[in-house]
C-alpha cells in the first residue's frame, strides 16, 4: 500500500494523491480527454441514477461530485470512475421505499444516512482488513465479469439507439425486445445511433490519436442542432437542473437506522465488489497494481463524504471507467476534469449539453463496450487449461442469467471449486536417475530413467490436508507396488508438502505404521522448518529418529546405500 506521511508520525493511505503529486505531462492530453467525454456521458446517466434511487433526478449530478474528490486521494486505481450507478441506486430505493415515500424531505435524508453507514461498513471492513477476500477473484473471472458486463452494458443502450422502449432488464431479454420491435424504432434515432458506431468503429483504428468519441459526440449535437432532430422525435439530454450540494447531517430515528444498517451491508458487498472487480479488471489490461484493502477505504469514505453533501450509496461505473481508458485516463485527473465540467455545468453551461443526443451516448457506450470482450483472452485460457476457460465463459453466463453479485458469488464458488479439485487429486512423482542428466527427476516424464533399486523417492506436490490425505497414502503404496525390486526404503520428497492438518498427519502414521509391517524403512527428505515443528507439535517424530530425516535427496541415498553396505557386510 502506497502511503504519504503528514509529519514524523502519522501514516495516512492516500496513494491517489501521491499519483497526482507526481503527474507526468504526457498524460495531461488523455486524461482532459478522457474527463470531458466522462462529463458529456455522465451527465445524464447519473440525473437518472438519481431517479432510479428515489431522489431528484439533480441529486444524481450532486453524487458524482464529492465521490470524484475523495476517490482521486485515497483510491488505489488512477483510471476507476466512481459515483452513481445502476445497482446501489436500485438497492437504494428498495432499501428505503418501505421507510418514506420518494422525494420527500425524509427519504432524502435517509438515503444520505444510507450512504453514511455504508461508509462506515466499508471503512470497518478496511480496517478489518478484509480487501484479502479480492483475491478469490481470479483472472478467468476477471475475464468473463467483463465480458459479461459489456453485454450488459450493450443491452442496456439498445433502446436508446432506436428509441424503442424495452421492459425488461435481462440481457438476452433485450435483445430479443430490440429485434422484436425493430419496425417500431424510431428511424432518424436509429439512423443517428448507427452513423455514430460507424464513425466510431471506423476511425478511431485510423485516426488513434483523435478524441473520436468526443467528437462523435459534438458532431452528432452539432446535426441535432442544424437539423432540428429535437423536434422530429430525436431524444436529447434536456434541460438540466442548477445548484450545487451543500453540507448537511440527515436526521434519521434509531429505528430506521437500525433498519439501514442490514440494507447497507449487502449495498457494501455489491458495491465492493463491482468496485475492486472493475479496478483489478483495469489494472490487468494496463500492467499496474491496486490495493484491494485500500479500495474499501476509497469507498467507505467516498461514501461517507457523498451522505453528509445529500447524496445516496455509491459504487464504481464500468461504462464509465472504459470511456475514459478508451480516450488515454492514465491518473484520477481524468476524474477531476470531469468534476470540474459538471460544476460548470450546473452552474453556465447547461443549454449546451441540453442538445446532446442520448441516442449517440448510447453508441459511444456501445462502441466502449466491445473493448472489455477479450477474445484473445478467451482463446488463450482455451489453448492452456480447459478448466479455465469454461470458468471464464461460465462467469459470463452467470452475470448474465443472475444478479451481478450471485454471479460473481457463483464464478468464485466454482473457482474454489476447481481450485479445490486440483488440491484433493495433484500431479504426484517417482523420481529417479537420467542417464546423462544431473539430479533427479520424474520418471513418467524421461524416457529411459529408472529408479534405484530398492528405493522409492516419492514426491506429492500439494500441501496434505483431510481432502487428498486418502489420495496421498494410496497413491504413494501403489507407487510401492509398481516397483520391480523389493522396496527396502520410502523416502518421502516434502518439497512441495509446505503445509500439513493434523488429518493428514494421522493418515501419514497410518502409512509409515503399514510400511513398517512389511519392513520397509519410511523416511523423509526435505522438511522445511515450519513443517518439522507442526510434526513434532503433533507427535509424529516420536516414532522415527531424526537420522531418517534428511536435509536433500543425496543426503537421503547416501544413507540408504550406506545402509545396504553395513547390512551386507
Amino acid at each position: 500500500m502506497t502511503k504519504a506521511k503528514t509529519g514524523n508520525s502519522l501514516s495516512i493511505p492516500i496513494p491517489g494523491l501521491k499519483k497526482l503529486l507526481s503527474y507526468r505531462r504526457e498524460w495531461l492530453r488523455g486524461d482532459v480527454l478522457a474527463g470531458l467525454t466522462v462529463a458529456a456521458y455522465l451527465i445524464p446517466q447519473c440525473m437518472a441514477y438519481g431517479e432510479l434511487a428515489g431522489v431528484e433526478p439533480v441529486a444524481g449530478l450532486w453524487a458524482i461530485l464529492p465521490p470524484m474528490v475523495i476517490y482521486a486521494v485515497f483510491g488505489s486505481s488512477p483510471q476507476l470512475s466512481i459515483g452513481p450507478e445502476s445497482s446501489t441506486a436500485v438497492m437504494t430505493a428498495v432499501a428505503i421505499a418501505p421507510l418514506a415515500a420518494a422525494r420527500t424531505d425524509a427519504y432524502i435524508s435517509l438515503a444520505a444516512s444510507l450512504a453514511i453507514v455504508m461508509g462506515v461498513v466499508c471503512i470497518v471492513g478496511y480496517f478489518a482488513r478484509l480487501g484479502f477476500l479480492a483475491d478469490l477473484l481470479s483472472k478467468p473471472i476477471l475475464i468473463g465479469y467483463m465480458a459479461g458486463i459489456a453485454l450488459i452494458m450493450i443491452g442496456g443502450q439498445l433502446g436508446k439507439i432506436g428509441k424503442i422502449k424495452i421492459d425488461t432488464n435481462a440481457f438476452l431479454g433485450q435483445v430479443s425486445e430490440f429485434i422484436s420491435k425493430l419496425q417500431l424504432a424510431h428511424s432518424p434515432t436509429l439512423i443517428l445511433g448507427i452513423l455514430v458506431l460507424v464513425f466510431l468503429f471506423a476511425f478511431e483504428h485510423r485516426f488513434p490519436n483523435l478524441p473520436i468519441p468526443l467528437i462523435a459526440v459534438l458532431l452528432s449535437t452539432v446535426a441535432v442542432a442544424i437539423f432540428n432532430l429535437d423536434t422530429r422525435g430525436v431524444a436529447v439530454v434536456g434541460e438540466i437542473p442548477a445548484g450545487l450540494p451543500h453540507f448537511v447531517i440527515p436526521q434519521v430515528s434509531v429505528k430506521d437506522l437500525s433498519s439501514l444498517i442490514a440494507s447497507a451491508v449487502g449495498i457494501s458487498i455489491v458495491g465492493y465488489s463491482d468496485n475492486v472487480l472493475t479496478a483489478r479488471a483495469f489494472a490487468n489490461r494496463n500492467n499496474y497494481k491496486i490495493d484491494a484493502n485500500q479500495e474499501l477505504l476509497a469507498l467507505g469514505v467516498a461514501n461517507f463524504g457523498n451522505g453528509l453533501m445529500q447524496g445516496f450509496p455509491i459504487s464504481s461505473s464500468g461504462s464509465r471507467t472504459v470511456i475514459g481508458d478508451s480516450l488515454g485516463s492514465k491518473s484520477q485527473l481524468f476524474s477531476l476534469v470531469a468534476m470540474v465540467t459538471v460544476i460548470l455545468v450546473l452552474l453556465f453551461l447547461r443549454p449546451v449539453l441540453a442538445l446532446f443526443p442520448k441516442a449517440a451516448l448510447g453508441a459511444i457506450v456501445i462502441y466502449a463496450a466491445t473493448k472489455l470482450i477479450e477474445v484473445s483472452e478467451f482463446i488463450r485460457l482455451y489453448k492452456f487449461r480447459r478448466s479455465e476457460f469454461i470458468l471464464a465463459i461460465l462467469t459470463t453466463i452467470a452475470v448474465l442469467m443472475t444478479d451481478i453479485l450471485i454471479g460473481v458469488g457463483i464464478a468464485v464458488s466454482l473457482s474454489v471449486i476447481e481450485l479445490f479439485s486440483r488440491v484433493a487429486r495433484p500431479h504426484d512423482a517417482v523420481l529417479g536417475k537420467v542417464p546423462g542428466l544431473a539430479g533427479l527427476h520424474d520418471i513418467e516424464d524421461w524416457e529411459g530413467a529408472t529408479t534405484i533399486p530398492g528405493l522409492v523417492i516419492y514426491r506429492y506436490d500439494a500441501p496434505l490436508c483431510f481432502a487428498n490425505g486418502e489420495n496421498f497414502k494410496r497413491r504413494s503404496l501403489e507407487a510401492i507396488e509398481s516397483e520391480v525390486n523389493p522396496v527396502e526404503w520410502f523416502v518421502l520428497n516434502m518439497e512441495a508438502n509446505v503445509e500439513i492438518d493434523i488429518t493428514a498427519i494421522d493418515i501419514l502414521s497410518e502409512l509409515r505404521d503399514e510400511l513398517a509391517a512389511k519392513n520397509i524403512t519410511f523416511a523423509m527428505a526435505r522438511v522445511k522448518q515450519d513443517l518439522y515443528l507442526e510434526l513434532e507439535r503433533a507427535g509424529f517424530l516420536k516414532n522415527i529418529s531424526d537420522e531418517y530425516i534428511y536435509p536433500t535427496l543425496p543426503t537421503a541415498i547416501a544413507a540408504f546405500e550406506q545402509r545396504n553396505l553395513e547390512t551386507k557386510d
